[in-house]
């Protein structure tokens, strides 16, 4: 175990090296690194199993999902909440469609149900967003382009989670599928999570006002977070001690984000309240007479101190559970390298280029639909063919795509195939489209650099 620590954080420290001094992304650095260590140390082992792997995914989400959540701002939301359902919830909709219409072409051999086919492209549309915003991180983009990107992303994995679990498992279990039910389960889940999401939200905000310690800030909200995720997923058993016998659940992934995004959104509401406290006191401090001049300043002072006291604890809470998010990623990695089969890779090599080629022209398409539709609606932010090449590559990835594989009954006649392309995705996703979306940026440095400054001056106009 501690060996196993040792590898942790000296990957960790090559990893941000890299990244600070050479501009490799971390992801990248991590993957390559945990391989690298695996075939090393082949004694050493965190999971061993896609199985143990999936249970190592589904105790480190919720602190990858508010570390993301707490960089979202209610305000944005609402300027681009329709881009962003159109690029989370419809694209993904319309994917598994398009996926539904084309598989003949692509799996046509194994000959897949509807249900077989639907459970196997959500398991790749999720995306994976801590490598999104770790890329995104180290270069000058656009901030609204950067909303696109990484709301998407975030908000993507509980589309994709939805319809795996609601709609593809349900079929595959035998369920029968109507638009009744697709509609009823989908607002049920996503609007039960969403304000699940905030009532765990509004219990976290209580909570932190009970302390001004920032570590038990922190416990705070990883609890709020986690607490709001376990209520979600096994919200059945709440409906069961009430006398209703159902087996119905939420988002707990939907039901995290909002938890998070609530605390943080009043957290930084109160601090700009303050701020306007102290603005409406210097101005008082300017015009008043010597006397109210000194009770304003002694009473600013104090005000200034605790705000000031306040955006610093909160600011290091905010830090803290972004390391614990980079913690996080790092086991997740590490563990990642361990599942991985190089001889079921190879033998579905075909399977797994074609599922990946096939998802890499749908998600163009998707952006592409976006983009056109963009331009005729005032509500949604415009997209140029750089914002595209963006969107259409920030689609990398990750873990939550393996926990979805491990929901799948072991006895279902594909699953060694859905193993081997949702692993072989992951990883191809995760250099390549790397790789082209660093290119894109550095191709069209100087143009996003100038979207950069008119976005700014435009910030300070209004």
């Amino acid at each position: 175990m501690i060996s196993m620590l040792i590898m942790i954080a000296v990957i960790l420290y090559v990893a941000l090296q890299l990244e600070d001094r050479l501009k490799i992304p971390s992801p990248l650095s991590l993957i390559g690194l945990s391989f690298l260590a695996h075939y090393l140390f082949k004694g050493a082992y965190l999971t061993g199993d896609p199985e143990h792997f999936a249970e190592l995914v589904l105790l480190l989400l919720p602190v990858l999902l508010i570390a993301d959540a707490m960089e979202l701002k209610v305000e944005e939301l609402k300027t681009h909440g329709l881009s962003l359902f159109f690029l989370a919830v419809v694209a993904v909709a319309l994917s598994v469609v398009v996926a539904l219409l084309t598989s003949d072409w692509f799996f046509g051999q194994y000959h897949l149900s509807t249900a077989a086919i639907i459970v196997m492209f959500s398991m790749v549309l999720a995306t994976d967003p801590v490598s999104v915003i770790s890329i995104f991180s180290k270069f000058a983009l656009p901030h609204e382009l950067k909303i696109l990107a990484e709301g998407e992303s975030l908000f993507n994995d509980a589309t994709a989670l939805i319809v795996f679990v609601f709609v593809g498992l349900y079929a595959l279990g035998g369920g029968e599928l109507t638009f009744g039910y697709v509609v009823e389960t989908s607002l049920f889940v996503v609007l039960g999570s969403a304000a699940l999401g905030v009532v765990f939200g509004y219990i976290g905000l209580n909570l932190l006002k009970t302390t001004e310690n920032r570590i038990a800030e922190l416990m705070v909200l990883l609890v709020t977070g986690y607490a709001g995720f376990e209520m979600a997923e096994h919200f059945y058993a709440l409906l069961n001690l009430l006398g209703a016998h159902s087996h119905k659940h939420m988002s707990g992934i939907l039901t995290c984000i909002f938890a998070a995004i609530t605390v943080n959104h009043f957290m930084t509401r109160a601090l700009a309240q303050d701020d306007r406290e102290i603005n409406a006191q210097e101005e008082a401090l300017e015009s008043g007479s010597s006397k109210q001049r000194a009770n304003i300043t002694a009473a600013g002072l104090a005000a200034l101190r605790v705000t000031i006291e306040e955006r610093a604890r909160h600011l290091r809470s905010k830090e803290d559970v972004q390391l614990m998010a980079l913690v996080a990623n790092t086991l997740l990695f590490i563990a990642m390298a361990e599942i991985i089969d190089i001889k079921l890779l190879w033998q579905y090599k075909t399977e797994i280029l074609m599922m990946f080629l096939a998802t890499t022209l749908i998600r163009a398409a998707m952006m592409a639909k976006f983009a056109l539709i963009a331009t005729k609606s005032s509500r949604m932010r415009s997209v140029n063919y750089r914002w595209w090449a963006v969107l259409t590559f920030a689609g990398i990835k990750g873990g939550l795509s393996v926990v979805m594989l491990m929901m799948i009954p072991p006895s279902f006649e594909h699953f060694e195939m859905f193993k081997a392309i949702v692993i072989g995705v992951v990883l191809l996703s995760t250099f390549i489209y790397s790789f082209i979306l660093i290119g894109v940026i550095a191709l069209y440095k100087e143009e996003f650099a100038r979207e950069v400054e008119a976005e700014q001056a435009a910030h300070a106009e209004g």
